[in-house]
């Protein structure tokens, strides 16, 4: 900054601005909480249905969102406004009492351009106060602390200026279209933030060898500190540049061999989690920086780094790992896994996957290492999709063209039939791990879970209970293509070899059970939101009634997806008693149809459950029953139940807290039945329930169908216990044999149209 320019600055015309911008920030503060309160607000009290919930809604979502993000950006703005004008007025002070003293002591300060000064003194000889000539403003001394006084001054006010100028630009660059969501409460923090961005790229500019433990100690506590700051996240993104942040985190994770400190290794695991989280986040900016940096990164890709680190890795298999956390700009994934698959189907193929092999020993993974190494890129490309729902809807979206209903290969994205069908998987697994696990089939149903229900695969019960508006047109057409693939020809045999996916099958099963049992019921006209299964969500699948029968007696032959499906099948009948109090016919019709339908699911889930069992096993053998005990333990999944406006999760047994069912509700609150259930009478149906579990798991396959049985028979209990209608209900209809019948019925080798055989040892 020029010395004439802070002397003789004028800082009225900032000081109008700012005004300007605090009085632009109280009306958008009251267009926000308008936007959210009446436009916001109402639209989701709104009962829309079809195209209108989705398209309306999600717009109005979207309006709302950058008035908020507007009013955010006005006020950081007016923030660092004021605060830079401030400290500059105070500069301004500064500097002229300082060039007042040394007016005192005859020194003359003169601006000479381009932010240098100098520092005279006056050579006339005061007679009256020095006969001999010499005076004090001749003192060489004065003049030296004098300048250096002044250039303190004009250096804090060109750090002044230039942050803020730059902090500025940072965040109007990082929003294209629409508005920044960066806030700071002042210049200081946006600058420290800056600042502390360069310090830390200062670090991932050495050799990865060189940087001590304390030093990846602190970038770990910066990374950590700033992990939602946009602006520090692309500072320091850009700064490092992404081959150097592809060499350092190789170099880190898996240096050459002879280094191995377990110290270290706690800093790298930290490292790999806020790294990805960091980069992340600055991959959500705009600026044209970033792009730049993306496009570059993308390219890097398919090359070796030409280092000596973690077997010389591609950028691909470095930066898969770093993405496994974080939220990821939703184009920059899509366009970094088309050019990934596009590769990797180059090098894969006649039952070879040159990903994971002896020649490949780097480690570039440390969560869940002992099942996963990183050495396959595709995982940690799709554990990004499980992170990031919206850019996995779009990945696995399906082909323009396809009909209502997937019936045929061509209408099934081709990301998703390659990985499914096509793909070699191998397992990259240390001495310690799962013998013939691959964590990668695990992975790829995290990505198909988020693709499907438009949550994060790791959400917990409390972040989905009031989800349903996650449900869309482009999530239930991942979800219909999902259920063609496991539940057409070749699908059973397609699970038993990927039972990794199982679990995830489950879970998206139980998000749509209500369209399941909508299409199950063989209800007719499929856009109809009337009758007993009306579309609750934007986002209706279509299944069809054979694609139905035919996607759950595959689901019910895994253990794991059985108890899934069969959760989510539970809640969601219950749930419909309470939408359809016994107060009028159409209710108690509507009531009987829920209960039947979920006699059917749960009889086909059954059915193939026992077979499966017998078939793998040996019927009647202790393994068979102590599998068949483990799926019966489905009736306990109610305990804890979340239960949100049209969301209920449900936590499964043997799982992490996050790994949950994300079930849909027939109504909008859980009522007497719901509760009943879910409260004291729990345990009813459940015999011997104090003995130990492995005694209670010996299970005839009459017993294991007699508990689902009971189960129904308590739901129905439930409906009409205590209810005005109750004599009514049980005396003119006869929903015990109707229920059993269908229950039994569908499952029993007289009326089998399953068409899907069990699995083979």
């Amino acid at each position: 900054m020029d010395l004439d320019a802070l002397r003789h600055g004028n800082f009225s015309q900032l000081g109008e601005a700012i005004t300007d911008w605090e009085e632009m920030t109280r009306k958008l503060a009251t267009l926000k909480d308008d936007a959210r309160n009446n436009l916001k607000g109402r639209a989701d009290k709104a009962s829309w249905k079809g195209v209108n919930a989705q398209v309306s809604r999600e717009f109005i979502d979207k309006t709302a969102q950058e008035f908020a993000d507007a009013h955010t950006q006005a006020d950081t703005i007016t923030n660092i406004l004021k605060d830079t004008r401030n400290e500059l007025v105070g500069y301004h002070a500064q500097l002229a009492e300082a060039i007042t003293r040394g007016d005192k002591k005859n020194l003359t300060v003169i601006d000479t351009g381009h932010g240098t000064f100098t520092v005279t003194g006056n050579t006339r000889p005061d007679w009256a106060s020095d006969p001999s000539g010499k005076t004090s403003a001749n003192n060489q001394q004065d003049a030296d602390d004098l300048r250096d006084e002044i250039q303190r001054i004009l250096s804090k006010a060109t750090e002044s200026d230039n942050s803020a100028a730059k902090a500025l630009k940072l965040l109007v660059d990082q929003a294209k279209y629409g508005f920044s969501s960066s806030h700071y409460e002042n210049r200081d923090d946006a600058a420290k933030a800056i600042a502390d961005a360069d310090q830390m790229a200062r670090i991932l500019a050495k050799n990865p060898h060189d940087v001590t433990n304390t030093e990846l100690a602190s970038l770990n506590a910066a990374l950590a500190r700033y992990k939602n700051d946009p602006l520090f996240a692309e500072e320091f993104a850009t700064q490092v540049g992404p081959k150097k942040v592809l060499t350092f985190w190789a170099g880190i994770a898996d240096p050459y061999p002879g280094t191995y400190d377990p110290d270290r290794a706690k800093q790298a695991k930290q490292l790999q989690k806020n790294l990805g989280t960091t980069i992340g986040l600055a991959t959500l900016s705009d600026s044209d920086k970033m792009q730049g940096w993306e496009k570059q990164m993308i390219k890097l890709g398919p090359d070796q780094l030409g280092i000596d680190d973690a077997s010389n890795p591609t950028g691909y298999a470095v930066m898969s790992n770093l993405m496994r956390f974080g939220d990821y700009d939703d184009q920059f994934l899509n366009d970094y896994g088309d050019k990934l698959l596009a590769y990797d189907k180059k090098v894969n193929g006649e039952g070879i996957n040159l990903w994971v092999n002896n020649n490949n020993q780097g480690d570039l993974n440390f969560w869940g290492y002992k099942n996963d190494r990183g050495r396959d890129p595709v995982t940690g490309f799709l554990e990004a999709l499980g992170h990031n729902p919206d850019a996995s809807t779009q990945f696995f979206t399906q082909p323009d063209g396809a009909g209502d209903t997937v019936n045929k290969d061509s209408e099934v994205n081709e990301h998703l039939k390659y990985l499914t069908k096509e793909r070699v998987w191998t397992a990259d697994t240390t001495l310690e791990g799962k013998h013939g696990y691959v964590a990668g089939r695990n992975s790829l149903g995290h990505a198909l879970e988020a693709a499907t229900t438009g949550f994060p695969c790791d959400a917990s019960a409390e972040e989905i209970k009031d989800g349903g508006e996650h449900r869309t047109a482009l999530t239930a057409g991942v979800m219909e293509q999902v259920s063609y693939l496991y539940g057409s020809k070749g699908g059973p045999e397609m699970l038993h070899d990927q039972p990794e996916l199982a679990d995830s099958l489950g879970k998206m099963a139980g998000a749509y059970i209500d369209d399941i049992d909508h299409d199950l019921s063989g209800v007719g006209e499929y856009e109809k939101d009337t009758g007993t299964f009306p579309a609750k969500y934007a986002g209706r699948a279509n299944f069809s009634q054979e694609g139905a029968i035919n996607f759950l007696s595959v689901l019910g032959q895994d253990e794991n997806s059985h108890r899934a499906v069969t959760a989510a099948q539970h809640l969601y009948t219950l749930s419909a008693l309470d939408a359809y109090p016994p107060s009028s016919d159409t209710n108690i019709e509507h009531a009987h149809d829920a209960l039947t339908a979920g006699a059917q699911a749960r009889g086909i889930l059954d059915n193939s459950r026992v077979q499966q069992a017998e078939t793998t096993y040996k019927e009647g053998s202790d393994e068979a029953n102590k599998s068949l005990g483990r799926s019966a333990e489905w009736i306990k999944l109610g305990v804890g139940t979340t239960v949100g406006v049209g969301i209920g999760a449900i936590p499964l047994p043997g799982s992490t807290a996050a790994a949950v069912v994300i079930a849909p509700i027939a109504a909008d609150t859980a009522g007497e039945a719901l509760n009943t259930f879910i409260g004291q009478q729990i345990d009813k149906g459940v015999d011997d329930r104090e003995q130990d579990p492995a005694e209670a798991a010996q299970l005839t396959s009459s017993q294991f169908y007699k508990k689902g049985e009971n189960q129904l028979g308590l739901a129905y209990h439930t409906y009409i216990k205590d209810s005005p209608r109750a004599a009514e209900v049980a005396n003119n209809q006869n929903w015990n044999d109707d229920i059993k019948n269908a229950y039994l019925g569908v499952g029993s080798s007289e009326n089998d149209y399953r068409g899907r055989a069990p699995y083979k040892d």
